[in-house]
């Protein structure tokens, strides 16, 4: 083996850590004891950083950032090292950002759309990820006085209004993505999604 991807959580936490914590300390071949020289371990690439998500339980789920919390710590626990990413990809990394963005021009051009885009509308329901990403990139694009990029969160998921900011006083994002305040200031909230489509229609002066 020579790489290790996460896309998302697994259904038997226990047994992935352990093929995941036994492909690291072998250099990709778990049938071998562990070796100590075995750092830096092959690449780890991984995606979807949320810490929790919402389903029809009342309170949030564990989601995939969660499982990458308890990797880590095993590793850091068994090896005194940190665990190491090739790269991380998903919200709120720029890549993503940066890879919608080229999609969204990319159909402006398919459909010959004659208006310049001048701003991007980033909805979601996580203030660590989808607004953090969503305002990150808002400061690349700014830097580079090209489009915007609004943030618009939505109270239908992991953001609970009612929780008031208590709720978000810790910080739920990857280790590896510093923490801004200022980041995870939404551009605007709303009840849903119906309602952040109807927003946006409203700051265009779009008429459907």
């Amino acid at each position: 083996l020579t790489a290790v991807v996460l896309f998302g959580e697994p259904v038997r936490w226990e047994t992935s850590l352990q093929l995941i914590i036994d492909v690291l300390l072998t250099s990709g071949y778990p049938g071998n004891p562990y070796g100590q020289e075995n750092y830096p371990h092959i690449p780890v690439l991984a995606c979807n950083m949320d810490l929790m998500w919402v389903a029809e339980a009342q309170s949030p789920r564990f989601g995939h950032g969660t499982f990458m919390v308890c990797l880590e710590n095993i590793y850091k626990k068994i090896t005194g090292k940190d665990l190491k990413y090739e790269a991380l990809m998903g919200k709120p990394s720029r890549l993503t950002y940066q890879y919608a963005e080229h999609l969204i021009r990319a159909q402006a051009l398919q459909r010959s759309w004659e208006q310049p885009i001048h701003t991007l509308y980033a909805v979601g329901d996580n203030l660590m990820t989808d607004v953090y990403g969503a305002n990150l990139w808002e400061k690349e694009l700014a830097a580079a006085a090209a489009a915007r990029c609004r943030s618009v969160l939505v109270c239908t998921g992991v953001y609970s209004p009612q929780a008031g900011d208590s709720a978000q006083a810790a910080f739920h994002g990857h280790r590896d993505f510093g923490f801004e305040p200022g980041l995870v200031q939404p551009d605007h909230i709303v009840p849903d999604v119906d309602a952040a489509v109807d927003l946006v229609f409203q700051l265009e002066n779009f008429a459907p």
